[in-house]
């Protein structure tokens, strides 16, 4: 068996309830790990801001910092993996290092803790499940909704799942537009966590001002967002957005399939898998949201249990791409209705 697949002979779903509780003990947060996590992902991040800073007010050409502004995307994109375990309060063992932790990397990230926090575990209470879709995960119409859709609605739905969209215009104004206002019907410590994720950043943007200068504060910060943010988008996709991928009317939804076979397993290099903190374990992750990123490898190589899919690859998950509608009769998502598929529709 390679250390990096989780083993072969997967379980029946009922079996995999019973490893699920049986791996419970990966749950349990490892503080000097933790601490590991941060110095080896906040320190070089910080040490790569001071030398693009250096080198832009030193007269070098903006070019010059584009292979370190690609190796602080790719820590960006660790600093929120770390943020979304602190959502689940699995990264440290205190409950309250994890959410002052979680307030410190969304600022990082321009998300906040309590406002992203609830929305991202209703997605976990309910992915897969077709009767709840709407909170924390991608807009996802079945072929019978499509059909019977205004033409305005198939248009609007047409454009959001464009690539462009999803992946380069989306994650700017969700990161940063979009989180900037609770949430509707947001409660009390949402709205409070909003407000105060937009005044830390309002006043980092302030410092910046009065030191290195905006400019160059927003030459960097900004490619950054749009980098993260797009790698981010498509790792959050194509863990849920795959052909074989489950979902179930809300009578029949079972939680364990939910995670087992609406989960990826995105098999991805080591150095990415590094970068994005074993998220690629998807499967893992959904059956135990509390074990933290840095256990995901060790419990994948304990667990007799894989996901339903074959294990997505960089090429194989583009694929994802052309693959728009749940269809309830094929049990897979498919691709928009081709010229014949609308021609039937009409008739």
């Amino acid at each position: 068996m390679s250390e990096n697949e989780p083993p072969d002979g997967a379980v029946s779903t009922s079996g995999s309830r019973q490893w699920s509780r049986a791996l419970a003990h990966y749950e349990k947060p490892d503080r000097w790990k933790a601490i590991g996590q941060l110095l080896n992902t906040l320190l070089p991040y910080a040490i790569l801001w001071a030398a693009m800073v250096w080198m832009l007010r030193a007269g070098l050409p903006y070019w010059s910092i584009l292979p370190l502004l690609l190796l602080a995307a790719g820590l960006l994109v660790r600093v929120f993996i770390i943020f979304h375990d602190c959502c689940h309060g699995s990264f440290f063992p205190s409950k309250t290092a994890n959410q002052v932790l979680g307030y410190v990397t969304g600022l990082l990230t321009f998300t906040p803790y309590e406002g992203w926090q609830h929305p991202h575990n209703r997605h976990h209470a309910t992915a897969g499940d077709l009767d709840r879709r709407g909170t924390g995960d991608v807009w996802t119409m079945t072929v019978d909704e499509y059909r019977a859709a205004s033409l305005r609605t198939r248009l609007g739905y047409r454009i959001f799942r464009h690539p462009v969209a999803l992946f380069v215009v989306g994650p700017l104004l969700l990161f940063l537009v979009s989180y900037r206002f609770p949430k509707r019907g947001a409660g009390p410590r949402e709205r409070r966590s909003v407000a105060l994720t937009n005044l830390g950043l309002l006043a980092i943007i302030v410092t910046a001002h009065l030191t290195i200068g905006l400019p160059i504060y927003l030459l960097i910060q900004m490619p950054l967002m749009a980098m993260t943010g797009s790698a981010g988008v498509w790792l959050f996709y194509v863990q849920h957005q795959y052909e074989a991928v489950y979902w179930e009317r809300h009578a029949e939804w079972d939680p364990v399939r939910a995670a087992l076979e609406g989960s990826s397993y995105y098999r991805l290099p080591r150095v990415l898998e590094w970068f994005t903190g074993s998220i690629g374990y998807h499967y893992l992750h959904h059956l135990r949201p509390r074990i933290p990123n840095y256990r995901l490898r060790e419990c994948a190589a304990e667990m007799p249990v894989v996901p339903g899919a074959e294990p997505l690859t960089l090429r194989g998950s583009l694929t994802s791409l052309y693959l728009h509608l749940w269809s309830e009769e094929e049990q897979k998502l498919v691709r928009f209705p081709g010229r014949r598929s609308r021609d039937r529709l009409r008739s």
